[in-house]
């Protein structure tokens, strides 16, 4: 965990405050993720920033859940509003976080899409 006197890099929360986080170091551009586990935990796809495990403070831990959603990773959210926040690797050095939790300004850049075989049908409709 990073200092408390760290200034922070990024701050965020669940839609009804009840967990309120900081980061405290670099942030990896944005990466949207379209694969199906993704779209169903969402009900579309993600975007999610990332850090080191150990520049990411969570002020209030009693309302984050954590999910396990395979063998291999884990997903934390609100489990009063069910906010989606957070997507671990039990394999990665780092922590994704949800893009749309932080703060603004993020000074953030948008990334890669991944796993875009997954987009579904209606997005790939034109319009006429």
């Amino acid at each position: 965990m990073a200092d408390q006197s760290d200034s922070a890099r990024a701050t965020g929360s669940c839609l009804c405050g009840a967990v309120r986080f900081s980061i405290h170091g670099p942030m990896r551009e944005v990466v949207y993720c379209h694969c199906a586990m993704c779209r169903r935990a969402s009900s579309h796809g993600v975007a999610y920033t990332a850090c080191a495990p150990e520049s990411l403070q969570v002020a209030e831990r009693r309302k984050l859940k954590w999910y396990r959603s395979s063998p291999n990773a884990r997903r934390g959210f609100c489990k009063d509003c069910g906010s989606q926040l957070f997507w671990e690797s039990a394999h990665a050095a780092q922590i994704s976080v949800s893009a749309g939790s932080l703060d603004q300004p993020t000074g953030l850049r948008s990334g890669k899409h991944k796993h875009l075989e997954y987009v579904p049908d209606y997005e790939r409709q034109v319009e006429p």
